[in-house]
């Protein structure tokens, strides 16, 4: 099999499980989510080179109380109780961790602990409530659908636009083969995408699609430098080889890490 037809195949069903997970029922989405987040926190302190338990405690904590009331239909008015629970247990976890550290570790260990809990473990707890929040507290599946298919419009032709005709580079010293070109070219089609999608997934208004379009194509590429900047760091070319051809999941997800929460802060918003 080569490279190609690798990248396809298993592409399409990375793509695949993510849609059903989504699709089937508010159970299986958020259940996909936060094994997602499991993993891609593995791969992120991979990177970072932290060993610790911590981080999958603290994010424990803090995915599932702040889901639980998406999961049991617990009354939103409460909301704030439960983000107060997971807020100080994750805070207690964290701070609890350095008495496992070395004594001339401490600080460095806490702030990768706490690094990696702002940059996993937080965008995807505001993830799993995006499709939640509307007026009626219904859960949406379209409305995380359709942020996944823009992040995907974006990728892929600003990949192709910088390809064929990309001439400036966007941030040369983190990410060599991005451009201004396909910068510009994946954000105009994003914004079609999201036309589009708003002309099929209704519960959203067109200008919400537009506007979420633009937070994808502008953060989306952010969190994809960003990501690009620990690795290299980090001295590795991907996060794991969990997808075969395509790399890790947190390669995968990291325009939607960094995306997702403003897209959860308009929806605030506007709501």
């Amino acid at each position: 099999m080569n490279n190609f037809t690798k990248r396809l195949v298993f592409g399409s069903i990375y793509v695949a499980i993510l849609a059903f997970g989504i699709l089937y029922s508010k159970i299986s989405f958020i259940s996909l989510f936060f094994v997602l987040m499991l993993v891609t926190l593995y791969e992120f302190m991979s990177i970072i080179k932290l060993k610790s338990i911590f981080p999958y405690i603290i994010s424990f904590f803090l995915f599932v109380f702040a889901n639980i009331i998406n999961v049991k239909d617990i009354p939103s008015r409460i909301l704030s109780e439960y983000a107060g629970i997971a807020l100080f247990l994750s805070f207690f976890a964290a701070f609890i961790s350095i008495l496992f550290a070395k004594k001339d570790e401490v600080v460095s260990h806490l702030g990768r602990i706490f690094l990696t809990i702002i940059y996993i473990a937080v965008p995807f707890t505001l993830i799993a409530q995006i499709p939640f929040i509307n007026n009626e507290f219904a859960f949406v599946n379209t409305t995380i659908l359709g942020v996944f298919i823009l992040v995907w419009v974006n990728d892929t032709f600003a990949y192709l636009i910088g390809k064929n005709f990309g001439k400036r580079k966007l941030l040369e010293r983190i990410s060599p083969n991005k451009t201004v070109e396909g910068f510009i070219g994946g954000m105009i089609f994003t914004f079609i995408g999201g036309y589009v999608l708003s002309l099929f997934f209704t519960k959203m208004s067109m200008v919400n699609w537009l506007a979420f379009s633009a937070i994808v194509s502008t953060f989306g590429v952010l969190g994809d430098l960003i990501e690009s900047m620990f690795k290299r760091q980090g001295n590795v070319k991907d996060s794991s080889n969990f997808i075969p051809g395509h790399g890790g999941f947190l390669d995968r997800l990291d325009s939607v890490i960094f995306a997702a929460p403003f897209i959860f802060i308009y929806l605030l918003i506007i709501s």
